[in-house]
């Protein structure tokens, strides 16, 4: 589990950008989904995001540092949401801040998270398995 990979870049690139598409049509109003799925989904694949993203910037480091790394930052943003300063509300008032940033502490989210790092950390094993 501690075992160092080399992540492919490109390939991390493409499934990130593949990612954030979904994240985009999942949270548009064009998928029948219902609420729960809507946002919890939604909140799982803005962790995939996150995860893909430290593998990009980490491309070394083992699946499991990349999993702890990405947790560690979408918790810290969801308990960041605890803290209004006026500048900070500014630029969660923005799309691309609600997008990043959140506005409201959910700690139902914290599991979404994980559901989200948890998929993952499980195809980065299977797809090292595979190879």
């Amino acid at each position: 589990m501690t075992e160092t990979m080399r992540r492919n870049r490109l390939l991390q690139m493409g499934s990130l950008m593949l990612v954030l598409g979904a994240g985009l049509v999942w949270k548009s109003r064009y998928l029948p989904l219902s609420p729960f799925l809507a946002k919890y989904g939604g909140d799982a694949l803005w962790a995939l995001a996150i995860f893909l993203g430290a593998g990009l910037c980490f491309p070394r480091a083992s699946t499991c540092r990349v999993a702890l790394i990405a947790l560690g930052f979408a918790w810290g943003i969801e308990f960041s949401q605890l803290y209004h300063a006026p500048w900070l509300d500014q630029i969660r008032s923005t799309l691309p801040g609600r997008l990043v940033l959140g506005s409201t502490f959910n700690a139902p989210d914290l599991l979404a998270y994980v559901v989200g790092i948890v998929l993952g950390t499980g195809a980065e094993f299977l797809w090292r398995r595979r190879r």
